[in-house]
């Protein structure tokens, strides 16, 4: 009994070493924003809110309206399914403020299940409808002349309508074990994460989707630099055999309106993909998870600029788009189409001017016995 008495006292100084460690861990783990950083990303994120709300709810109006739906093309199509992954991205910031803002547990269950599931589902669509607008443009410079299969409105609606189904396949999949695996919170919701409502089977599907949208993410940049490489080798072939002509200004024009896609993008996505995947592995490691999870959060808040950048895409590849904002002259560099019209028009009352001034000079010079 002495012995055990002596024994005792170890094992409690042991235990309570080990109970001090797991605390420790279980501190450093803990991913948390401070008050200030918190109202910081909740006025960036109410700002961005209102004005991509406002941008891409008139974007969708404008190509939901009948008349452009007559005038439908392939890149119409991706245009308006870029517009509405914009528009929804909106709709989600409200939920990702109301998780800065408020530490009940309900909304902190709404946004880890559904909330982040919804705005990452549409990132992802904005990604790849950007790849297929710039794809579009690069078969209209490959194939000048002619219509590409994948040109066609029909095969624009199919992929589309794909993007969308496997996306929403993958969220409704992510959603539906995250609901079903969650065990109940220990904690008080201000000391939480979603990470801490992960089971080992939703992190193993965790990190599976974080690879399958790395690779979508890699494939779409490196076909937007192909693209845009080789628009600009196109341009200088063409300006070496005839620096003025027409074919050189339209290539000048694409490889333009090429940049600014590129741009767009790299701004928005890059530095988020540089940082989500590390985070993915490296976040349960106390030296490197307090860092990444800023990182991931000021990342994020940059990728959601793309809902108040994308509007540039729309008026660079949509002339009505810029007719309708009355931005033609400035995002445009076509001659203004009214002066053909004024100087026809000036043309023709000119020559009947003359006809009736032939006319008269005629009846004038006519012998009375002709008349």
């Amino acid at each position: 009994m002495q012995d055990m008495e002596q024994v005792s006292p170890v094992l409690n100084l042991s235990s309570a070493s080990t109970q001090t460690n797991m605390n420790a861990s279980s501190h450093c783990d803990q991913d948390q924003l401070d008050s200030s950083a918190s109202l910081f990303f909740i006025v960036v994120y109410g700002l961005v809110f209102l004005v991509g709300l406002l941008l891409n709810g008139f974007t969708l109006k404008f190509y939901f309206c009948s008349a452009q739906q007559q005038a439908s093309s392939s890149v119409t199509i991706y245009l308006k399914n870029l517009a509405a992954a914009d528009f929804l991205i909106s709709l989600c910031l409200p939920i990702r403020i109301s998780h800065f803002t408020s530490r009940s547990v309900t909304i902190f269950r709404v946004y880890c299940n559904f909330g982040a599931s919804v705005f990452y589902l549409n990132m992802y669509a904005s990604i790849l409808f950007m790849g297929y607008i710039a794809a579009n443009r690069y078969l209209k410079i490959v194939h000048p002349l002619g219509t590409h299969i994948l040109q066609t409105v029909r095969a624009a609606h199919i992929i589309s309508v794909l993007t969308w189904v496997v996306l929403l396949a993958m969220t409704t999949s992510y959603a539906t074990v995250s609901v079903l695996t969650q065990g109940s919170l220990q904690s008080d919701a201000n000391t939480l994460t979603c990470d801490d409502l992960h089971s080992k089977q939703l992190s193993l599907f965790y990190k599976v989707i974080h690879i399958f949208s790395a690779a979508i993410f890699v494939v779409v940049l490196g076909s937007l630099v192909f693209f845009y490489y080789s628009t600009s080798r196109r341009l200088s072939e063409a300006q070496q055999r005839q620096p003025a002509s027409s074919s050189s200004k339209k290539l000048a024009k694409s490889r333009r309106n090429m940049l600014v896609l590129v741009s767009v993008f790299c701004v928005c996505f890059v530095p988020y993909h540089l940082v989500r995947l590390p985070y993915a592995f490296l976040k349960r490691k106390c030296l490197w998870g307090q860092t990444f999870f800023y990182l991931k959060e000021l990342t994020i808040m940059v990728s959601v600029f793309n809902v108040c950048l994308d509007p540039l895409i729309y008026f660079i590849f949509c002339k009505a788009f810029r007719a309708k904002l009355s931005l033609r002259r400035v995002f445009s560099t076509d001659p203004d189409p009214t002066l053909g019209k004024n100087t026809e028009r000036r043309s023709s009352d000119w020559k009947m001017s003359s006809i009736v001034l032939n006319r008269k000079t005629s009846l004038s010079t006519m012998k009375p016995s002709m008349l």
